[in-house]
């Protein structure tokens, strides 16, 4: 009788400990509704995989990866993961509504859930595009600072369950956040100044996809909207479909829309043959030195996609006019009776 009964707890327990083992790796699946991507791309350090959708949406499959954050991508749709080996984690959406359709399940959810939120906040509030917020009266600064400030301290305060490196590290953020702001608002503020409404605007001068120049000056006469893009930026390539839209509706009206890309010089090919595979509309002209173009440096650009807005005579309307997926940019354009 003892014999059997030190077996039966040799077997429980070997049974418990296989069961209990942490797994080296991460599970990843999920339905992706309305897209005619084929896979869904998942980018780490030194780490990418594709994984196939099947023809129902659904996808599955496991990663061995370096804990910590990750990209993913199908087609348009993308945004950032927190993948750790052990994760069981289900992630959907709905590729025409995004990114406000996704979801998580599983273990890893809450902690994505929460970044989901954070990166849809700083999308709303337009934070890697600090200029508009530069651009503010020093009370409006202030007022707007504290409200940020608070959002994303009670983000963070009412998320549970978050892997504790991502929560020191989100404290963290939140601090350099807010001094980032506070420090650099007077320089920063000054240097607009030079790009309020009503001002000249800095002009262009640069080829298009057949080599020929086009220069503001040459569209004077017109309103002139403004998109600075590059085909490696995420969000500008978001905005495209949008654009394309914009460009149909407005092309018989009064204003010229141009999209200035940035990518470097020695990427040119890839500049034209997007242009060409995404059939882009409108104004297709490229700088001359990337980021250090004359008119990028003038308007102070540090973020992108960023669109500008300017009147017939080449004076400015709006140096941080609304993204083509911005119903407000229709709003502006009614008010100028474009």
């Amino acid at each position: 009788m003892k014999k059997i009964l030190f077996t039966l707890l040799v077997t429980v327990a070997l049974f418990s400990c296989k069961e209990e083992a942490p797994k080296d790796y991460v599970s990843l699946r999920g339905k992706i509704s309305n897209s005619d991507v084929e896979v869904i791309s998942i980018l780490g350090r030194n780490f990418k995989k594709e994984i196939k959708i099947n023809e129902d949406g659904t996808f599955k499959d496991t990663l061995k990866v370096t804990d910590g954050f990750h990209g993913f991508q199908n087609g348009a749709s993308q945004s950032s993961l927190y993948l750790k080996n052990g994760y069981d984690l289900t992630l959907n959406f709905d590729a025409q509504k995004f990114p406000e359709s996704i979801e998580f399940k599983g273990n890893g959810s809450s902690t994505n859930e929460y970044l989901t939120k954070k990166i849809a906040f700083y999308t709303k509030e337009d934070l890697m595009n600090p200029k508009e917020i530069f651009s503010l009266s020093k009370e409006e600064f202030d007022n707007k600072i504290t409200s940020i400030e608070k959002s994303v301290n009670d983000m963070l305060e009412n998320a549970t369950d978050l892997e504790p490196e991502v929560l020191k590290m989100e404290k963290e953020s939140n601090v350099k956040l807010i001094d980032f702001y506070t420090t650099n608002y007077a320089k920063e503020n000054s240097s607009l100044a030079a790009l309020k409404k009503g001002t000249p605007s800095p002009s262009f001068n640069y080829p298009d996809t057949n080599g020929k120049n086009v220069s503001l000056a040459d569209l004077k006469g017109k309103y002139v909207y403004v998109d600075v893009w590059a085909t490696w930026c995420g969000p500008c390539k978001r905005e495209i479909p949008f654009l394309k839209k914009l460009d149909s509706e407005y092309k018989d009206k009064d204003i010229a829309i141009v999209s200035l890309s940035i990518d470097k010089p020695e990427h040119k090919d890839k500049w034209l043959k997007m242009v060409a595979d995404e059939n882009l509309q409108g104004i297709q002209i490229m700088a001359d030195k990337d980021w250090n173009s004359d008119f990028v440096r003038a308007y102070n650009i540090t973020g992108i996609p960023r669109f500008i807005l300017i009147d017939k005579e080449g004076n400015i309307v709006d140096a941080n006019a609304p993204r083509p997926s911005n119903p407000n940019l229709k709003e502006l354009f009614n008010s100028l009776n474009i």
